[in-house]
């Protein structure tokens, strides 16, 4: 336990900021920069700080048969994730995303059945359409806009996108985390991602004027690098040393009692009927899927 101790902590600390970053990020967007160039300053920025930090940890070299999954992990949490999050809150509000971005417990669940054949019981399957449910029900059923977020459906859709993506991630990163030191890791995936990204991002990146951004705006985005890239990236793959996937993601639905708290307190979103029945739907169906099975006696 004292190990899971740590682990637990660093999850829940990644949790909370990804719950505060759906409300910063999303007051950011488009005023001072479109969603892809946000995406080419995170990962430029976390690419810079952890090729600074790399010293202090061991010199490691990555194994050739390595790199496909690296590079798949890459792609996978740091450019398919990425975008379509920041793309898909620029269109829909901070506690639909927030709420959408709990079903990855149960994307990871269902991603763990397929790839490593993990047994699926009666009550998972019927938390995975619980959950489901919520997540489509905001999906279909929400306003088309309000201000500030003009497409409220196809942006709860393309965060469902980035829930999966994410979801693979974990469990693609996992075996990764038992050969090498999280410095190593998130080096070279970050360095990879810049690149992988570059072609969607530079032209939006190239867009923002710099030179006169408020402080508030600096201030955010600099939030957004250093806690929501650098920081929790390193707290997952801390976490995930100790930790299943599945498990890490089971600590996402943190997210939406962070968010909504934060943007209700702030103004930046309400709540309503439909995405309190919804976050109700996800909870209850989070529940189900990783609920531990009592032992037969």
């Amino acid at each position: 336990m004292n190990k899971r101790l740590p682990a637990i902590l660093a999850a829940i600390g990644a949790g909370t900021i990804y719950g505060i970053n759906h409300t910063v990020a999303k007051g950011l967007m488009p005023i001072y920069i479109q969603p892809f160039g946000f995406i080419l300053l995170r990962v430029t920025g976390a690419a810079i700080l952890f090729w600074l930090i790399s010293f202090m940890g061991p010199k490691e070299k990555v194994a050739t048969s390595d790199w496909p999954r690296l590079f798949g992990c890459a792609v996978l949490g740091m450019c398919i994730n990425m975008l379509f999050f920041f793309k898909g809150l620029n269109l829909t509000t901070p506690i639909n995303s927030s709420v959408i971005t709990t079903i990855t417990p149960i994307i990871v669940l269902v991603l763990a059945a397929l790839l490593i054949k993990e047994r699926i019981t009666l009550l998972k399957i019927l938390g995975i359409l619980t959950g489901l449910a919520g997540a489509l029900g905001l999906i279909l059923f929400s306003s088309s806009q309000v201000q500030n977020a003009p497409n409220i459906p196809l942006g709860n859709l393309l965060v469902l996108v980035n829930a999966t993506s994410y979801g693979l991630y974990l469990i693609l990163v996992k075996p990764l985390t038992a050969k090498y030191h999280p410095f190593t890791l998130m080096k070279w995936l970050f360095l990879m991602a810049v690149f992988i990204n570059l072609p969607f991002t530079l032209q939006e990146f190239t867009e923002v004027d710099w030179t006169n951004l408020p402080k508030e705006a600096i201030l955010g985005m600099s939030f957004v690098v250093f806690g929501t890239t650098f920081l929790t990236y390193l707290l997952n793959v801390y976490a995930l040393k100790q930790l299943s996937a599945s498990t890490i993601s089971a600590f996402v639905y943190l997210q939406p009692l962070i968010a909504i708290v934060y943007a209700v307190s702030t103004g930046a979103d309400s709540l309503n009927m439909l995405k309190i029945v919804a976050a109700l739907l996800v909870f209850s169906g989070v529940y189900m899927v990783t609920r531990k099975p009592k032992p037969v006696a």
